[in-house]
């Protein structure tokens, strides 16, 4: 393992610890899922055989969405935290003034807050088709169990997940309170439910091919906006106060 993959485990192990003595974290992971599925999981398994096939896949569409409004408000609310926190604790200077690079920085926070909220999208996901292929009515069991929804909710978690990440990160950086950084993180990331939410609408029919495609969408959405929060992020401004453009002209004049 090089240095550099050395480093960002550093950083993912220490926003673990972190989370772990955090109870508003672990607090927010385990209820906002429920809160978010239970009422629709609820009308799925109400919905009789002898039900009209357009509203099965209307509530079948809506149900599948809102399991991934999951890894788009949970890693958005742990992101937000993730600098301006740091910078609150005291804990970001000794850690900035490290070999770490911005770059490895930033992955190790990224993946941090990543891994554990896909890890929950992905278990609800689980739990809810194995109960509704045992539990629900076969027309209910017929749409969800298609594999274009698996496919989607299998790549569409991770790549929501990040863009979350990085859209957070970026307030967090520029933020200077940090319940004001999650509520705006957590506002600024839902724009990309908008691609789910066509394809759940039957905008796109959901296919593989549609859903490889919108992945393909969000994939390249997610490095541009790697490459954006890692520009913004100054060191020296986030240690100073002041920006490293600014601490040169002042130093020139």
């Amino acid at each position: 393992m090089n240095e550099s993959a050395i480093r960002i485990r550093a950083v993912m192990r220490k926003e673990f610890r972190e989370y772990r003595r955090n109870r508003f974290i672990i607090y927010t992971m385990g209820t906002l899922p429920l809160i978010f599925t239970a009422l629709p999981v609820i009308s799925l398994f109400s919905i009789s055989s002898a039900a009209s096939p357009s509203l099965v896949r209307t509530q079948v569409a809506i149900t599948l969405l809102l399991l991934l409004v999951i890894p788009v408000v949970l890693p958005a609310t742990i992101a937000a935290y993730s600098v301006i926190g740091e910078r609150d604790q005291g804990t970001l200077e000794p850690l900035l003034t490290t070999p770490i690079t911005r770059e490895e920085f930033l992955l190790g926070k990224s993946l941090a807050a990543t891994i554990p909220t896909v890890g929950v999208a992905y278990s609800f996901f689980i739990v809810l088709v194995v109960a509704i292929r045992f539990g629900a009515s076969s027309a209910v069991s017929h749409d969800v169990w298609q594999p274009s929804w698996f496919l989607a909710e299998f790549l569409f978690a991770p790549l929501l997940a990040a863009w979350s990440v990085w859209v957070g990160t970026a307030i967090s950086v520029r933020s200077s309170d940090v319940r004001v950084a999650q509520q705006l993180g957590t506002l600024a990331s839902l724009p990309a439910l908008v691609f789910p939410l066509l394809m759940s609408l039957q905008v796109f029919k959901p296919t593989v091919t549609v859903a490889i495609v919108i992945a393909s969408v969000l994939a390249v959405v997610d490095v541009a906006a790697w490459r954006v929060v890692s520009k913004m992020f100054d060191r020296e401004r986030l240690i100073t106060g002041a920006s490293a453009v600014t601490m040169r002209a002042e130093a020139g004049t």
